[in-house]
């Protein structure tokens, strides 16, 4: 008898996941715009969230979401603001030999990290269960140590970024090339622009005002009983939502037609 071995929601995470992160990761190295860059990382950071979920690491998922996709989130606003979408990247070496210095960097980095895991995977990790130990988890001894003897530093980061957050603001913040228009100015800017073009310097009348119906497609009446078309938005005109004007003035029109008689019989018997 043969055993047909389970497959787990956390395999099917890692094997969905793994391969987006990695052409992310990739991705992320050659495009040579720094916003498709950062959008890589962010792809890279929700989908590694997506696998600490799957394993049941609830802290490091919520970690993952709000810090460093956070921050990579944060990055892309300071690209956008401070480079631009539109704006090309020069490829030009400025300084000499940086080319060179970044490659060696990066082949030491490569190195390091695979010394590291390979240590980690040959005589596993050291110290992580004593410390557990100590302090009765993981999640609990990163929290002693947070905000115990490191509380300062911690303290200083969250300052440095919201100082890079207010800086970004500030050197992406345009000049004010004309004077900013206060009240009085923009009241006598409303005047001059009544009496060059016919604007009413008013607030436009209220749909519904002097009808029988309080609905947004009910245009407004006049005092004299005539329709403001002004009242209502020319989109619901063009929808042909407009209600029936003429069921709604003939009331005004027959009130007025009354005076008009009652005022011209006054007038004969005079």
């Amino acid at each position: 008898m043969t055993l047909v071995p389970l497959v787990t929601g956390a395999e099917v995470a890692y094997w969905i996941c793994g391969p987006i992160m990695i052409l992310a990761a990739v991705a992320m190295v050659l495009f040579r715009k720094a916003v498709y860059s950062a959008l890589s990382l962010a792809l890279v950071m929700v989908n590694l969230a997506i696998i600490y979920a799957s394993q049941d690491a609830s802290f490091l998922f919520v970690v993952q979401i709000i810090v460093y996709t956070g921050a990579v989130m944060m990055l892309f606003l300071f690209v956008v603001m401070l480079v631009g979408v539109d704006v090309s990247e020069s490829l030009v070496e400025k300084i000499k030999g940086h080319t060179i210095a970044s490659v060696l960097a990066g082949v030491g980095l490569f190195i390091l990290l695979a010394v590291a895991l390979g240590r980690g995977l040959v005589t596993g990790a050291v110290g992580v269960e004593a410390a557990n130990a100590k302090f009765g988890g993981n999640v609990q001894g990163l929290a002693a140590l947070l905000f115990g003897p490191y509380v300062l530093a911690f303290e200083a980061t969250s300052a440095l970024l919201i100082t890079a957050a207010v800086g970004a603001m500030v050197l992406a913040h345009g000049e004010r090339l004309s004077p900013k228009l206060d009240q009085k100015a923009r009241a006598a800017a409303r005047i001059e622009d009544f009496v060059t073009n016919g604007v009413h310097p008013g607030p436009r009348p209220n749909s519904g005002v002097y009808a029988r119906h309080n609905a947004i497609a009910s245009p407004a009446l006049l005092p004299d009983g005539t329709v403001s078309e002004e009242s209502v938005s020319a989109v619901l005109v063009r929808r042909s939502g407009l209600a029936d004007a003429d069921s709604l003035v003939a009331p005004a029109k027959a009130a007025f037609a009354s005076l008009d008689a009652v005022q011209g019989d006054s007038e004969e018997d005079r």
